[in-house]
Order: structure tokens, then sequence, then C-alpha cells
């Protein structure tokens, strides 16, 4: 990957995040990254945010079937 970030979705699950990032919320807080790959949520119901902790599988998280261009 040559020290590049890749961001991709897992189906109906969390966003996988790999690469050297910094993860900071909107009041500028950081959160720790210890991995190479960390999960992000995506439905919203993660006890953890912004990290997944598996909930989407028990609330029935579906994520769109494919990304939506640009309008």
């Amino acid at each position: 990957m040559d020290g590049g970030v890749r961001i991709s979705a897992y189906d109906d699950g969390p966003f996988l995040v790999t690469g050297a990032v910094e993860i900071t919320d909107s009041a500028g807080n950081r959160f720790p990254v210890r991995k190479e790959t960390v999960a992000l949520c995506r439905c919203g119901a993660s006890t953890g945010k912004p990290f997944c902790d598996g909930t989407h599988s028990k609330v029935g998280f579906r994520a769109a079937e494919k990304a939506v261009g640009e309008a």
C-alpha cells in the first residue's frame, strides 16, 4: 500500500480503514488508533463509537447496495 490509506465498506457492516490515520471528533478530541486496520461504525448503534462493536448484526443494519456517485 506504500503508506497510503484505504477505506472499504464491509457488507452491511463498518467501514474498514487501513493505514496510518488520526481520528478526531467534531470538537477535535482524538481517538487513539493502535492498529493498522480499524472498523468505523456505519449503523449508528455501536456503544464504542466511532468504532464498530458488531452491533450492526443485532440491529439488522442494511447498507446501500452500492455507492452513489456525486451529483
